[in-house]
């Protein structure tokens, strides 16, 4: 069978000339003649492209003036047309039949090179006929027509190998029967299962308990139905199970869609695919059409990368458009949709009459989180009068998901603790038992003891991973969890806000901070007491909380004041570094501070700490680039903008405050400044008790005195620390006298008897040297009084 090539001149080379007829038929035919001489000598290689292009050339000398890459296409073609027919012949006849007609068509080529397809005809038309092709006798009559049968659809094969190859598959196999998937309401699970969610469940009530109560009366007043809600948070926070529960609450046909299973590589398939899902709801109706994950197949068109997702939105858009209960046949069928990242989202989808409402379910708060453990609990065996106050207050930053992974850990906490309590008990038995039989044997030799293992002695790889024996039933009735399990399990969950790369509740209390009592009263009073007793705020008419700007010189506790407000209010906490929100690409840095409040926004109540603000809000006047101009800008629409910033607390600290834009400074965004000065003599002294906490000090120490010394004057807090740490060191280093010596280590009755005696604070002094100067620090009083406007 010789190659067709394309009616419009062939296949095109790289230099855009054709391979014509003529060389396609010359170049099969020697192809053939190599597959010849390979049928001939069996020990020869098998066929490959390198060896057929040098036959060629050997048997035609105008081929080696042609390019190898075109002359390599055309023996490629060729060889992988005589392979086909090799393949479609060989499925068809025996191998030695094969063989013999090969040989006997290979023989003809060498004759006649244009009488190949003839050849193939007269071949198969014999065996059509019943005559062997070597010229013995005919089959019986009552033998050919089956033969006849076969051979012509082998006939057909060898013409078509490729058509008649995909026709005979399709009749060996049967066809596949398309599964029909189960669209019925979920089962196991229901809105009780869910806590936390009281306030959601009234615009659920509206937006669909209403519509399919009462469609005909929607129907009958001419108001159009909600057609689809979002549900938009963290991931953890129980989108996809809030969505189950509807379903299952209403018990309507529920069809369950990933978004990435919608994208096809075939152009429009996944276009039909929505179409299909649509119109399997609608004939379902009422339905409920659940799209997890929607902003991966739904993004904007505008920075859309392939045509594809703008055809697949605009397919959404016209699905959902065509929802109305006129062609739904008075029957409402709704859409829900579930993303972590719903400004990914084409703003067409959006709007009124597609996603009617937008529904945040965000971080629970104390409240929040302890319905949501009593809701877990209630499949718990959990023992005596649980504390769910306590656990919910101790999980700041837990959503659904950690603290559904934190029953499971304090089941596993539960378990491990029966299982040592009995293996404790059989220790004890096998130590009575022996006891007692050396009452009555005599006594044992030492070495004939057994070993038990002391509480100390780490576990070896045997113990870790031994299996643990099944449990008795009445071992199993004294199986509970307790608080206490849940709070060794705590420290082994990490809550989803972390794990997205800002922190929770920070761990530094007011305990650790000495002195700054005025400034402490200040903050409980904007931040503390607005978290917990918002009712009394609001009662008075004060709503929007207030923006603090701590500033002063280095070292005197900025930061940590920010992160004991933090913990004193049980607040989330995101703390910013100045710089890292900036970005060389246009755009990024903006979208960054944006970020960050709408992180703020769904982890409310949550304090946002900006550390070094002048790095990211200089006066816009002094800035010699656009990016800085258009990030201040940002942060003062996100201060004090259309957006609401209830429940978000900003905190800024900064050593330069006449840095900062003065639009940062006006009331409504950062309305409050509170100076941080450097500690007087008595505040010097409280915060030394507070570093020396858990420091050996000699007795002769007089703190006083060390507060109160004239080289303490501009001492900031760091500076106060950095002084107590080197006369740490000091007395390390005088408890081992000799340092060139290689030295045991000290036994743990000789570590305590190490003190921080008067000389190692004075050893210290020598050392440290303040961080503010006086020129400083009369720099930063005139800055206090032009802030305060004295």
């Amino acid at each position: 069978m010789a190659f067709r090539p394309s009616r419009r001149g062939g296949h095109q080379d790289g230099r855009g000339g054709s391979v014509t007829k003529q060389l396609d038929r010359k170049v099969e035919n020697l192809v053939r003649d190599y597959y010849t001489t390979l049928d001939r000598s069996k020990s020869s290689p098998p066929a490959n492209t390198t060896d057929a292009i040098l036959y060629a050339q050997s048997r035609d000398m105008e081929l080696k003036r042609m390019k190898r890459n075109q002359l390599e296409k055309s023996v490629t073609k060729a060889m992988e047309l005589i392979d086909v027919e090799i393949c479609a012949k060989g499925q068809e006849e025996g191998a030695e039949e094969f063989d013999s007609e090969f040989e006997a068509f290979n023989d003809a080529v060498e004759k006649d090179s244009n009488s190949a397809n003839k050849r193939i005809v007269e071949m198969w038309a014999k065996n059509a006929a019943g005559q062997p092709s070597n010229g013995t006798t005919s089959a019986p009559e009552s033998q050919t027509q089956p033969v006849e049968v076969e051979s012509t659809s082998a006939q057909k094969e060898a013409q078509t190998p490729g058509r008649r190859k995909r026709e005979r598959n399709s009749k060996a196999d049967p066809p596949v029967k398309k599964q029909k998937i189960d669209r019925t309401p979920p089962t196991g699970i229901s809105l009780r299962d869910i806590g936390g969610i009281e306030q959601i469940l009234n615009d659920i009530h509206d937006l669909i308990d209403m519509p399919l109560n009462c469609a005909t009366c929607y129907d009958h007043l001419g108001i159009q139905i909600p057609r689809g809600i979002l549900l938009h948070g963290p991931p953890g926070c129980g989108k996809t199970m809030l969505a189950n529960a509807i379903a299952a609450h209403h018990g309507v046909p529920f069809i369950s869609v990933s978004a990435p299973s919608i994208v096809s590589g075939m152009s429009g398939e996944s276009e039909k695919k929505l179409r299909e899902i649509f119109e399997e709801a609608v004939k379902l109706a009422p339905s409920i059409i659940f799209i997890d994950e929607i902003d991966a197949v739904m993004p904007k068109r505008d920075s859309a990368q392939r045509e594809m997702e703008k055809r697949i939105v605009a397919q959404m858009l016209t699905c959902m458009d065509d929802l109305s209960l006129s062609k739904t046949g008075g029957n409402p069928v709704f859409v829900i949709g579930a993303t972590n990242r719903p400004d990914s989202l084409d703003p067409a989808l959006r709007r009124a009459g597609r996603f009617d409402r937008e529904i945040c379910l965000g971080v629970p708060d104390e409240a929040g989180r302890e319905k949501i453990l009593k809701v877990l609990s209630n499949k718990l065996k959990l023992s005596g009068d649980f504390d769910f106050a306590k656990l919910a207050k101790l999980t700041p930053g837990f959503v659904g998901a950690d603290l559904s992974s934190l029953t499971t850990a304090a089941g596993t906490v539960a378990i491990k603790r029966i299982y040592e309590d009995l293996k404790t008990q059989h220790q004890s038995k096998i130590l009575e038992s022996n006891e007692s039989v050396s009452l009555l044997t005599g006594a044992m030799d030492i070495d004939d003891e057994p070993t038990i293992p002391s509480e100390n002695s780490k576990p070896t790889i045997e113990d870790i991973v031994a299996p643990f024996p099944p449990l008795s039933s009445e071992e199993l009735e004294k199986l509970s969890i307790t608080i206490d399990d849940f709070l060794a399990a705590l420290p082994k969950v990490q809550p989803s806000s972390k794990r997205e790369g800002f922190a929770t509740v920070p761990d530094v209390t007011w305990q650790q901070i000495g002195a700054l009592e005025a400034i402490r009263k200040q903050m409980q009073l904007a931040i503390v007491k607005p978290i917990a007793y918002p009712e009394i705020f609001e009662a008075v008419g004060i709503t929007a909380p207030a923006g603090i700007l701590l500033y002063g010189p280095p070292g005197c506790g900025k930061t940590l004041l920010a992160k004991a407000v933090a913990n004193e209010s049980n607040a989330n906490f995101i703390s910013v570094k100045g710089p890292e929100l900036l970005n060389k690409w246009v755009g990024e840095s903006e979208r960054a501070v944006r970020q960050v409040f709408m992180r703020a926004r769904a982890s409310q109540p949550c304090v946002i700490f900006f550390d070094e603000l002048d790095a990211l809000a200089g006066k816009r006047e002094d800035s010699t680039t656009e990016a800085t101009s258009r990030v201040v800008n940002t942060l003062l629409t996100e201060l004090d903008g259309l957006s609401d910033r209830k429940g978000v607390y900003v905190i800024a600290a900064t050593n330069r405050p006449d840095m900062i834009d003065p639009a940062m400074l006006r009331p409504g965004r950062l309305d409050k400044s509170l100076f941080v000065a450097l500690p007087t003599a008595e505040e010097r002294l409280d915060i030394l008790k507070k570093i020396t906490m858990r420091m050996p000090l000699h007795e002769t120490i007089d703190l006083w005195k060390i507060a109160d010394d004239n080289r303490c004057q501009n001492f900031s807090g760091a500076d106060l620390s950095s002084l107590v740490r080197e006369a740490a060191n000091s007395a390390v280093e005088s408890f081992f006298p000799d340092t060139n010596t290689e030295n045991p280590r000290p036994q743990h009755r000789q570590a305590s008897l190490i003190t921080v005696c008067a000389g190692d604070f004075e050893k210290a002094f020598g050392m440290v040297r303040p961080s503010v100067s006086e020129a400083e620090r009369f720099r930063y009083a005139q800055i206090n009084k032009k802030l305060l406007g004295v």
